[in-house]
């Protein structure tokens, strides 16, 4: 059973940083794209980040390029976004998602098309960013 798990979120003061962790297991960690997305309160969900496990290769959206890190460890099965230079339009809950297909993680987390195609989420984890 493929199961993804966010956790890392937490209060931070703008200008600060977080890191938040998603713990992957029940598949072939490096044969799957795992995305960052977020969701504001009334906002749709959007994409933030992916990263191709197989071969490290990374996608930032404009939003948070220069900003945010993504990274995985396939020794420990784990996804990280290191977030740096918060922003209070950072907070939402962050969830990660996961999908063999590449192509849909990074349309989704382009916004060219809906979070809907990827096939496996995790629980979210709330960032509050306090100005």
């Amino acid at each position: 059973e493929v199961q993804l798990q966010a956790f890392g979120g937490g209060l931070v003061q703008a200008g600060g940083f977080l890191r938040l962790s998603c713990a992957a297991s029940g598949f072939n960690f490096d044969d799957y794209t795992i995305g960052w997305f977020r969701q504001a309160p009334g906002k749709e969900r959007e994409g933030v980040s992916c990263i191709r496990n197989s071969d490290g290769s990374t996608y930032v959206a404009d939003s948070v390029k220069g900003r945010f890190t993504i990274s995985s460890d396939s020794t420990t099965n784990t996804v990280y976004l290191q977030m740096n230079s918060l922003k209070p339009e950072d907070a939402a809950v962050y969830y990660c998602g996961a999908d063999r297909k590449t192509a849909s993680v990074l349309a989704a987390v382009a916004g060219h098309v809906g979070h809907h195609v990827v096939n496996y989420w995790g629980n979210g984890t709330l960032v509050t960013v306090s100005s």
